[in-house]
């Protein structure tokens, strides 16, 4: 789910279960708070993994931007496996400066390492029940990278902005802004440009 929101709105108390959700802060501030007592604030670049396990009631608000500029993000949720769906609610944070990034094709390629492991950089571990690889990607033109994958694994890519051409030994398909790609399972990596 990408989100932009003002600061006259926001998702007051709503519930969660039997689910993760990893929520990005891409700009502005968002508050957040929940029934068991967890609260906090998350800013540009941070994120908040929460397990909601067998419930939890939960508020995300936008806090007001100095310039008054809307907030944005974005909230992967990923379903719990059967034998966690019961397990204690919890989140884990992960603070921009706390990301590892890594520069590849002679500085055209910054890849953040948020969860798993790119081009021999780990994430801090232990972010969410279900193994996730997360990676926020910036290609600059005439940039190109190419990503290891699980085998198996469900894999997508979003662009957030501009153009990213994903290619495969058949074709390639040009992703615009907004849109998504979801790859077969059996792949090994995917392989990725801007123009």
């Amino acid at each position: 789910d990408h989100v932009t929101v003002a600061p006259d709105a926001g998702f007051p108390d709503h519930p969660h279960r039997g689910q993760e959700t990893v929520s990005y802060c891409l700009a502005g501030f968002s508050d957040h708070e929940d029934f068991t007592g967890h609260r906090g604030t998350l800013g540009p670049g941070d994120l908040q993994f929460m397990t909601a396990g067998r419930g939890i009631m939960h508020a995300e608000m936008p806090r007001k931007s100095p310039d008054g500029s809307p907030g944005a993000g974005i909230q992967i949720w990923v379903d719990l496996p059967k034998e966690l769906k019961y397990a204690e609610p919890q989140y884990r944070y992960l603070n921009s400066a706390e990301i590892p990034r890594v520069e590849i094709d002679s500085g055209r390629v910054t890849i953040a390492v948020i969860s798993g492991e790119s081009h021999g950089v780990e994430s801090k571990r232990d972010l969410t029940c279900s193994p996730i690889w997360y990676f926020d990607i910036t290609i600059r033109p005439g940039g190109k990278t190419g990503l290891i994958v699980p085998i198996g694994w469900n894999t997508f890519a979003y662009t957030l902005e501009g153009t990213t051409t994903f290619h495969s030994e058949e074709s390639s398909n040009h992703v615009t802004q907004g849109h998504h790609v979801t790859f077969a399972g059996e792949g090994t990596h995917v392989e990725v440009s801007a123009s």
